[in-house]
C-alpha cells in the first residue's frame, strides 16, 4: 500500500485499534520518505462505513458518570477521556483527508500531519493511562465527538467551521486549565503530555483555519459571515460557549471579529 487514500480507508474501515495505530505510523514514514502517492483513484464509500472498535461502550453525554480528579478513579476517568478525545481525533482527521478530493495536495499533507500527531498523543495517553491501572476501553467514553463529522460528511467548508474551528479549538480553551489541575497532584508525566497536546492542537486548529479561509476565497464567500452562519447551523442557534483562550486562538488564525462575536453571549 502507498497510496494516501487507500491507508486512509483501511484506518477508518478497520475497527483494530493496534492496525490504525501501524497503519498511520506507516503511511507518516512513506510521505517522509517521499513514497507516498497523492492520487484519488476511486470515490470515497460513505461515512456510514467507518467502524469502531467495541470499547469503549459509547454513551451519550448525560449517561456518562461524573466523576472528579480528586480519586483514583476520577484521575482514571479524566485520562480515558482524553484518550477517547484522542482516538476520535485520529478518525477524525483521517476522514477529512478521506472524504473531500480534489484538493491542493498540501491539504492531504496537513491532515496526514495530524492524523500522525493524534495517533501520538493517543498512545502517549494510554501508556500513561495503563500505569494506572486501566486501558482504553475499560470505561465507557462520549459518542458525541464523531456525530458532528457525520453531520458534515458532506460538505467540507462545514466540516472545517465545526470539526477544528469549533471542536479542536475548545481543547485551547480548556487544556491550560485541565494542565494546572494535574500539576497540583505532582502529576509530571501527565503535565508534560497535556502540554505536547496543546502544543500540537494549536497548529492543528491553525490548519483548520487556513484551509476554511481557502475554501471560502474558493467559494466567494465572506469567511466571518460564512463562520458565524455555519456555527448557528450545527449547534442549534446557539454557540460555544467561553472562556475562550484568545491568545493561542488568535496564533491558530481566527480573528478578533470572530472572537469578539463568540464572546457576545
Amino acid at each position: 500500500m502507498n497510496n494516501v487514500f487507500d491507508f486512509a480507508e483501511a484506518c477508518l474501515h478497520r475497527s483494530d485499534i493496534a492496525e490504525k495505530l501501524q497503519l498511520t505510523a506507516e503511511a507518516w514514514q512513506l510521505y517522509q520518505q517521499g513514497d507516498l502517492k497523492f492520487e484519488s483513484l476511486s470515490e470515497p464509500q460513505g461515512i456510514e462505513r467507518v467502524c469502531f472498535p467495541a470499547r469503549p461502550e459509547l454513551l451519550a453525554p448525560r449517561y456518562m458518570a461524573k466523576r472528579k480528579l480528586g480519586s483514583p478513579e476520577g484521575i482514571q476517568a479524566f485520562y480515558h477521556a482524553l484518550a477517547h478525545i484522542e482516538f476520535v481525533a485520529i478518525y477524525l482527521a483521517w476522514d477529512i483527508l478521506y472524504r473531500f478530493r480534489g484538493l491542493p495536495e498540501k491539504f492531504y499533507r496537513d491532515w496526514l500531519q495530524v492524523a500522525q500527531e493524534e495517533a501520538l498523543h493517543f498512545t502517549l495517553i494510554r501508556e500513561h493511562l495503563r500505569k494506572l491501572g486501566i486501558d482504553y476501553g475499560d470505561l465507557p467514553a462520549h459518542q458525541g465527538l464523531w456525530e458532528h463529522a457525520q453531520d458534515t460528511a458532506d460538505d467540507l467548508l462545514s466540516r472545517l467551521a465545526i470539526i477544528p474551528r469549533c471542536m479542536e479549538a475548545r481543547g485551547l480553551d480548556v487544556t491550560p486549565g485541565m494542565i494546572e489541575k494535574i500539576r497540583m497532584l505532582k502529576d509530571d508525566a501527565g503535565v508534560k503530555i497535556l502540554e505536547r497536546i496543546l502544543n500540537d492542537e494549536q497548529q492543528h486548529v491553525q490548519f483548520g483555519s487556513q484551509w476554511f479561509y481557502q475554501q471560502c476565497h474558493k467559494q466567494q464567500l465572506e469567511p466571518e459571515a460564512s463562520f458565524k452562519m455555519l456555527v448557528l447551523k450545527y449547534f442549534n442557534n446557539t454557540k460555544p460557549k467561553g472562556p475562550f483562550n484568545t491568545p493561542m486562538r488568535l496564533k491558530a488564525g481566527f480573528t478578533e471579529n470572530e472572537l469578539a462575536w463568540l464572546e457576545e453571549q
